[in-house]
């Protein structure tokens, strides 16, 4: 191997010698355990890339009032997931350090705690949030032309939140064991469902009615229902590493859920942090106008393939990073660490050149309009850029929160995402006069500043030491 490439992906220069427990394992056996994880989710998240942007298409055929209606949506539905993303984030890690110590029975109690305190949490805010949801679209900035029928979506995604709840609390468990193949079938499934219906339900195909962008919306809560049908049953197998069973004991244990709740509510602050932050900057956004949200919502969709990459690579070293720590490898844990960030390095090379190559025919799949196609082009330059700093951030990030590092992930996060970019984005947009290419150059300050942050940690070492 050249000296240069082995000296950038050899395993023996991640880990320096006076660290190490243990012997490290091959160059070829390294990367052979972390792709085994690491492609299955990447294959799930670049296929629900695909199909999303299939949805926007779909949703597209309506005009630029559908793209925007749904687009105001998916910030108020990111904060009504918040907290189950956060609460996931303590099962994957919990489980995943359980089963690093050999201890498979407390991690079956761990996910069916998860499974009903998740689901009790999910019923009770869907039904606040059903009456509370157009005062919530005119938050997030709708419009005479957007505001009924964002609000009618919004309305019926809440009325899916049970199924998609608990298949989130189920696919964060089996990643947390290194299972992504099952989790990959159950969501490409779940979203090739989705897709379906939008055929049908949108244009009225086949003797369906034509339901519009009420008739995605339904699309979506059915392929949800899927998926969670799917994921109960590959955790109800007898040879499934959880094997539920329904006379297990389901009562809720203040030690178990004590545990999940302790790594998670760190999480939680990440998440209300980040969505609040996203939710201002998309209502910074939104007072553009209709067309400039578009075409933040086109290019959003688009850059969505970078954070798949890096999302389905972040998986897989949040999942090895844990189970090393159980098995008090922390060397192990770095090692892994940064076989992801070598990863998606390689990855997000290719991928900046399909983004300045390709700038203008991407854009194109979504709208012909030329001013759309003219400023989504320039907004697709500073996503290239933005790109290795994105998907780095993603992967360290992921490596901190499988070691149950969650409070200074948080805390990152609440600077970044909830002042740094706000700040940004309304300087960029509307001091600077940039528009909607503003938006983007501030999530570039975003990023740097939290790779910076999270790399100096991971480094560190000190998420070795974390007790879950």
């Amino acid at each position: 191997m050249n000296p240069l490439i082995n000296r950038l992906f050899g395993v023996e220069y991640m880990v320096k010698p006076d660290l190490r427990r243990g012997d490290l394992p091959t160059n070829r056996e390294a990367y052979r355990t972390e792709l085994k994880i690491a492609t299955p989710s990447m294959c799930e998240m670049i296929f629900l890339s695909l199909i999303g942007m299939m949805d926007t298409l779909m949703v597209s055929t309506l005009g630029t009032y559908a793209i925007s209606s749904v687009g105001l949506t998916n910030q108020p539905r990111m904060i009504l997931l918040a907290i189950f993303f956060a609460l996931n984030v303590g099962v994957t890690a919990v489980v995943a350090r359980r089963k690093g110590e050999g201890r498979q029975e407390e991690a079956r109690m761990a996910l069916r705690q998860a499974m009903v305190m998740i689901s009790l949490i999910a019923i009770l805010i869907m039904i606040l949030y059903v009456f509370v949801s157009k005062p919530l679209m005119r938050l997030a900035g709708a419009k005479a032309d957007t505001l009924g029928p964002s609000t009618d979506y919004f309305r019926i995604i809440c009325l899916g939140l049970l199924c998609n709840a608990l298949t989130m609390a189920i696919c964060a468990a089996l990643r947390g064991v290194g299972d992504t193949k099952i989790t990959m079938k159950v969501n490409i499934t779940a979203n090739i469902v989705n897709v379906i219906f939008n055929y049908l339900l949108i244009g009225g195909h086949f003797g369906f009615p034509r339901l519009e962008v009420r008739g995605a919306a339904i699309a979506t809560v059915i392929g949800q229902a899927v998926g969670m049908v799917m994921a109960l049953r590959a955790v109800f197998r007898k040879d499934s590493y959880f094997a539920l069973r329904l006379r297990d004991s389901w009562r809720l244990s203040k030690d178990v859920t004590g545990t999940i709740i302790k790594v998670g509510s760190n999480a939680v602050i990440e998440q209300i942090a980040m969505r609040v932050g996203f939710f201002i900057t998309s209502r910074l956004i939104a007072d553009l106008g209709t067309v400039d949200f578009a075409v933040n919502q086109i290019c959003g969709q688009i850059t969505t393939f970078s954070f798949t990459f890096a999302d389905g690579t972040g998986t897989a070293t949040a999942s090895l990073v844990g189970q090393n720590l159980g098995r008090k490898r922390p060397d192990l844990s770095m090692m892994s660490g940064r076989i992801g960030q070598r990863l998606v390095l390689v990855i997000s090379a290719l991928l900046i050149i399909i983004f300045l190559v390709f700038r203008y025919p991407l854009i194109g799949l979504f709208s012909s309009d030329p001013v759309i196609l003219e400023k989504g082009a320039a907004c697709c330059i500073v996503m290239a850029i933005i790109i290795p700093f994105q998907m780095l951030q993603i992967v360290v990030s992921g490596s901190l929160r499988g070691a149950g590092d969650t409070r200074f992930v948080a805390n990152t996060m609440l600077l970044c995402v909830m002042v740094i970019r706000p700040v940004m984005t309304y300087l960029c947009v509307y001091v600077f006069g940039f528009g909607v290419i503003g938006a983007w150059t501030a999530m570039l300050v975003d990023q740097c500043f939290r790779l910076t942050l999270v790399m100096r940690r991971f480094s560190s070492g000190r998420w070795a030491t974390i007790r879950v």
